[in-house]
C-alpha cells in the first residue's frame, strides 16, 4: 500500500515527533511466514501487513501535554491544539505499504538518527551534463563551471570583458577571457596588465641606432646618413649634392662623410678652403740659377733674371735703362722696371690691382700715367691718384689661365727746364685658373 500524505497544522512553535518501533508479528500459515517492517503487523485474513495503532497499543505513548496521533508505520506526539488531516489515498492503492520515512526531506533514518542523503552520489539530481552536482545537508546544488553563471537551470557564459579586467583589450571566449595588448606592449605576469616592450633589445630592424619609447621605438642614423622611407634603413647622405659651399673647390662624397679636394698647385686650408702652394718658397720649382721663380696662383713661372733687350742694358735686378748716348734710345723710355703679379679668375670689377709709384721726382715736374701697351682688349685702365702715383684698375672680369704683359708708362714733363722723359713699369699679370 502506498503511504498517504499527512498535513499537520501546528499552533505551537515547537513540535516534537517521537517515533517508536513496534514489535513485528509473525504470521504462519501452511508452514510459511511473512515479515513486516517496523510499525506494521501481518494480517492473516488479508494476507498483508497492517499498520499498528501505537496510540492504542502503547500505554502513555505521549507524555505531558502532548497528544498521540497514529501514522502509517509509527505515530506522532503533537500539541493538543494540533490537528491531523489525513490525505485521501489515491485510487488503486497497492495493498503493500512502503515504510514511512520519519526524517526530513533529504535525510534517511539510520538507527535512531537521520543522516543526509548524498543525491549526487546516488545520481538522484537533476543537474545538467555541463553542471557539477554539489551535495549539501538535506539537499544538493548544481554548480556551473568557471566562467559561467546560473540563470534558472541553465549555465550562461559570463562576459568578463564587461568588468574591464584587461588594461588594453579583452577578448571574451566561452567560459573564460583573454587579455591582449596593443602593439609595442606585452602581457605582464598577472595576464591583465600591459608593459612596454623594449624593441631595441628584441632585435628592432634599425640599421644603425635604436631608441626605445613608450609603446614603440625610433630609428636614428649616424652623422652623414639619413633615414630612408621605411623608417629603419639609414642611407648615405650625399652632402656634396646639397650645397656647393661645402668645399671651395671640389667635394668628394664618402659613406657617412665627405671631404674637400683642392686642384693641383693648392693645398687644403682647414677643411674646405684651398690655399695656393708657393713653390718658390718650398723649393718645389725647377728654375735654373739664371732664372727667377715667380709664384702665381696654382703654379709658378721661371723668368730670366736679365730681361733687358737691346738697346737696353741691365742696371740692376729687374731694371733696364736705355743710355742717352745711344741714338736708338732717343724715342724710348729711359728705364724699364719688371714686376710680376697674379690675380684670381672672375674677380669682381672694377678692382684696384696694382699701384704705380714714382721713385724719383724732379722739382717742378708734372707726371702723367698711361698704359703704353699690352691692353689690346681694354681689360684695364689707369686711375691717377696724384702727381707721383696711379692705380691700375681691372675693368672687366677675366678668366684664367691667362697672362698679360702691360707696359705702364709714367711721363714726366718739366716746363721750367723744357725737359721731358718717361719710364716704364713692365707688369706681368698672371690670371689663375680658379676664383681662389
Amino acid at each position: 500500500m502506498q503511504r498517504g500524505c499527512v498535513a499537520v497544522l501546528c499552533v505551537c512553535a515547537c513540535v516534537s515527533v517521537l517515533v517508536r518501533s513496534a514489535i513485528s508479528q509473525l504470521a504462519k500459515e501452511s508452514h510459511t511466514y511473512t515479515e513486516c517492517t517496523d510499525g506494521y503487523q501481518w494480517d492473516p485474513q488479508t494476507q498483508h501487513c497492517k499498520d499498528i495503532n501505537e496510540c492504542e497499543t502503547i500505554a502513555d505513548a505521549c507524555k505531558g501535554e502532548m497528544k498521540c496521533f497514529n501514522h502509517y508505520g509509527g505515530y506522532l506526539c503533537l500539541p493538543r491544539s494540533a490537528s491531523v488531516i489525513p490525505a485521501p489515498e489515491p485510487a488503486n492503492t497497492p495493498t503493500v505499504q512502503e515504510p514511512f520515512n520519519p526524517c526530513p526531506l533529504g535525510y534517511e533514518p539510520q538507527g535512531d538518527s537521520c543522516v543526509d542523503v548524498d543525491e549526487c552520489d546516488r545520481d538522484e539530481h537533476d543537474c545538467q551534463p555541463s553542471q557539477q552536482c554539489i551535495n549539501t545537508q538535506g539537499a544538493f546544488t548544481c554548480q556551473c563551471p568557471d566562467g559561467y553563471r546560473k540563470v534558472g537551470t541553465e549555465c550562461i557564459d559570463i562576459d568578463e570583458c564587461r568588468y574591464r579586467y584587461c588594461q588594453h583589450r579583452c577578448v571574451n571566449v566561452p567560459g573564460s577571457f583573454s587579455c591582449q595588448c596593443e602593439p609595442g606592449f606585452q602581457l605582464a605576469g598577472n595576464n591583465r596588465s600591459c608593459i612596454d616592450v623594449n624593441e631595441c633589445e628584441m632585435g628592432a630592424p634599425c640599421s644603425q641606432r635604436c631608441y626605445n619609447t613608450y609603446g614603440t621605438f625610433m630609428c636614428r642614423c649616424d652623422q652623414g646618413y639619413e633615414l630612408g622611407p621605411d623608417g629603419f634603413t639609414c642611407n648615405d647622405l650625399d652632402e656634396c649634392s646639397y650645397s656647393i659651399y661645402h668645399c671651395q673647390h671640389q667635394c668628394v662624397n664618402q659613406p657617412g662623410k665627405f671631404y674637400c679636394e683642392c686642384p693641383e698647385g693648392y693645398q687644403l686650408l682647414g677643411t674646405r678652403l684651398c690655399q695656393d702652394v708657393n713653390e718658390c718658397e718650398t723649393g718645389e720649382h725647377q728654375c735654373t740659377e739664371s732664372q727667377m721663380c715667380v709664384n702665381i696662383h696654382g703654379r709658378y713661372q721661371c723668368v730670366d733674371t736679365n730681361r733687358c733687350q737691346e738697346p737696353y742694358v741691365q742696371l740692376s735686378d729687374n731694371r733696364c735703362i736705355c743710355p742717352g748716348t745711344k741714338p736708338m734710345c732717343r724715342d724710348l723710355p729711359y728705364s724699364i722696371v719688371n714686376r710680376y703679379m697674379s690675380i684670381t679668375s672672375e674677380r669682381s670689377v672694377p678692382s684696384d690691382i696694382f699701384q704705380i709709384q714714382a721713385t724719383s721726382l724732379s722739382s717742378g715736374a708734372y707726371n702723367t700715367f698711361r698704359i703704353r701697351s699690352g691692353d689690346d682688349n681694354s681689360d684695364f685702365y689707369i686711375r691717377q691718384i696724384n702727381n707721383i702715383s696711379a692705380m691700375l684698375v681691372l675693368a672687366r672680369a677675366v678668366t684664367g689661365p691667362k697672362e698679360y704683359t702691360l707696359d705702364l708708362e709714367m711721363l714726366s714733363v718739366n716746363p721750367l727746364l723744357s725737359y721731358q722723359t718717361s719710364s716704364v713699369l713692365r707688369l706681368s699679370v698672371y690670371v689663375g685658373p680658379h676664383t681662389f
